[in-house]
């Protein structure tokens, strides 16, 4: 007798089409609302991924044209992406805003599908699941971080789940290692994936075979993801090489061509600091004294989740690092919030980590930024300038506390509930 599923336990599919007509459902008011808004503001890091791939149609230089008035924003990603946007150019305005924003939706689902894979498996009957499925994309939908991939375009979540699905994938039909390789190709920050396939290649105790084995696994997904990434660099040297020069020796050394770096959306660590406006040296320092410190606690976390069999956390903790290392990191960079929330509902089985992750998903939907800068405007004397600047670096200090979170609380709580589990 089964409990809701068909033969071989897998659910109907019509229960997922289901789902998927929800997701659509829920997702439709943030599409009707950014693919309405007036044409200049539209989906504009989406223009800027076309103006690449238009750039190397006509045969311009790819790091000196930017979009129309009144954004008039530059290429900024290397030279393999302008050519992996060709298709994008040839497109038509319209239909490449469609095809984009109806992309995001689908790999929303995708991620949200590997990222709660332990909580959605655990649940039975026939609609129970992909009602839960729908459910949490929904509740994803309206971070504000995938609000963002919405509202500009943007390519952060096709990376995360190239990174993501590399990771836990559980028999991939792909060489592992090469998706995380294309990832960092294409944008050099998921390159924080390469440190950790390198840092999880060596077992904890020599004398562990099946820590042997899986750290086998990690050694070719590593060398495949150097392969990959190394592969889609040096093709563009082949293929336009004046292109690839003006972003190595040019582009990739400008920060400012990324936008103000201080400004409120920078929550990364050095955005945190620029917004103290130190002393140039000063801020560098500190920036690279709290680099150092925060990855090496990250990436040991992440390594030790990854030994005890959580890779979800592991992942997520490196998705943390690649947000706070980073010089620049958006707000629409902290998608890994989506893996964060995964991490720390678990199985569903104990109520305090579903209180936490609910929490945290609260806390990423606000606009609690912006509070803050609207805060700075009152001009209160200690209160604007001290309590404003916190609140308004909010989703930068709270990536600090995910890492704490996942690195340091989520194993002990485990092992708290782990206990009386035992015992009884």
């Amino acid at each position: 007798m089964t409990t809701g599923r068909i033969a071989g336990g897998r659910r109907p599919a019509w229960a997922w089409a289901l789902a998927l007509v929800a997701l659509a459902a829920a997702a439709s008011p943030l599409i009707a609302y950014w693919l309405t808004n007036p044409e200049d503001q539209r989906l504009v890091d989406l223009d800027v991924y076309r103006t690449g791939g238009w750039a190397l149609l006509r045969g311009l230089p790819v790091y000196d044209v930017i979009t129309p008035a009144p954004q008039l924003l530059p290429f900024t990603y290397p030279p393999v992406a302008a050519m992996l946007a060709v298709p994008l150019a040839v497109m038509s305005w319209p239909v490449a805003q469609w095809v984009w924003t109806v992309a995001i939706v689908a790999v929303l689902a995708v991620t949200v599908r590997h990222a709660f894979r332990a909580l959605l498996d655990g649940v039975r009957g026939v609609l129970a699941a992909p009602l839960l499925f729908a459910v949490l994309c929904a509740a994803c939908t309206y971070l504000m971080p995938i609000r963002d991939q919405f509202r500009f375009g943007q390519v952060d979540l096709f990376l995360l789940a190239l990174c993501l699905l590399d990771c836990v994938a559980r028999r991939p039909w792909w060489p592992r290692g090469m998706l995380i390789g294309l990832a960092t190709a294409v944008k050099l920050t998921p390159g924080v994936f390469l440190v950790y396939l390198a840092i999880t290649a060596f077992p904890a105790r020599e004398g562990d075979t099946r820590q042997r084995h899986g750290s086998a696994g990690q050694r070719r997904a590593f060398f495949m993801a150097v392969f990959t990434a190394a592969l889609l660099t040096l093709l563009p040297l082949l293929v336009i090489f004046d292109d690839a020069r003006d972003f190595w020796f040019g582009a990739l050394l400008d920060s400012e061509r990324l936008g103000a770096n201080a400004a409120t959306t920078n929550q990364s660590l050095r955005g945190m600091l620029l917004r103290l406006y130190l002393p140039d040296w000063l801020t560098t320092v500190l920036w690279l004294a709290a680099v150092a410190v925060i990855g090496w606690y990250g990436f040991r976390r992440a390594r030790r989740a990854y030994l005890a069999g959580d890779v979800t956390t592991a992942v997520a903790l490196t998705g943390l690092m690649a947000v706070l290392l980073s010089p620049v990191a958006w707000i629409h960079h902290i998608a890994w919030v989506v893996v964060v929330l995964a991490a720390l509902a678990g199985s569903g089985r104990d109520p305090v980590r579903l209180l936490v992750a609910a929490g945290v998903w609260l806390y990423y939907v606000l606009p609690i930024p912006w509070w803050g800068v609207t805060l700075k405007a009152l001009e209160i004397p200690v209160l604007s300038p001290v309590a404003g600047k916190i609140v308004q670096n909010a989703f930068g200090l709270g990536a600090i506390g995910l890492v704490w979170l996942l690195g340091t609380w989520l194993p002990r709580r485990r092992a708290a509930v782990a206990v009386p589990a035992a015992a009884t």
